[in-house]
């Protein structure tokens, strides 16, 4: 995965060199061991492949967030607003702007803007799925491009009160006098990036496994 151009709040990390072994893999003429030397070893590879099941789980989780990610940076860049999660169109036409608590009136309705956070709730699929663990994790991803150091690991699944005083992070920053949608859909961006990085270093936890 690679983005045509940087932002200037890109978090820049070195990929990491790809194994010149398919992780996951036991050679063929490894040779292999009997009674309890053989059964530990047996152990240890399947303890071995359990975990690069993990690790390959969440390299396809993290590119399905970067897309996610791709998609709300889309909203943003048709329509953005302010003070408001959503924008929309009523039944008879009328501009309507919906906050986290009425999220669920815009749910079907025509968007016409959102919010940042409201961004990344409608290119997961709109207001239902906003408790989801794909929403929460696409936003750890944006407040980690906007708050933490360049080239940290991200530090998934906070506790509840801590995601939420991110989210509220999230809004004012979204919200501040003489924001622009060009910067919001830049943070997204960033979030994009981030999410890639995040891919090339748990790509380079995987290894072969031997046995």
């Amino acid at each position: 995965m690679t983005l045509e151009f940087r932002v200037p709040h890109d978090v820049d990390t070195d990929a990491s060199p790809t194994p010149s072994t398919r992780p996951g893999t036991v050679p063929s003429d490894t040779p292999r061991r009997t009674g309890l030397r053989g059964l530990l070893d047996r152990l240890a590879v399947r303890r071995a492949l359990a975990r690069d099941r993990r690790l390959v789980a969440h390299l396809h989780e993290l590119d399905d967030l970067q897309r996610l990610l791709t998609g709300a940076r889309g909203v943003v860049e048709r329509g953005w607003i302010q003070h408001s999660w959503f924008a929309y169109l009523d039944e008879h036409g009328r501009l309507r702007k919906a906050s986290s608590a009425a999220a669920l009136a815009a749910q079907g309705r025509p968007l016409v803007a959102a919010c940042l956070v409201g961004a990344v709730v409608s290119a997961a699929g709109g207001p239902q799925v906003v408790h989801s663990q794909q929403v929460q994790r696409a936003l750890d991803l944006v407040w980690h491009a906007l708050a933490a150091d360049e080239g940290r690991p991200v530090l998934w699944c906070p506790a509840p009160d801590v995601r939420m005083a991110r989210v509220r992070d999230l809004t004012t920053w979204n919200d501040r006098p003489g924001r622009t949608s060009a910067e919001v859909a830049s943070l997204l961006l960033t979030a994009e990036r981030v999410a890639v990085h995040e891919a090339e270093r748990v790509a380079a936890r995987r290894v072969p496994v031997s046995g």
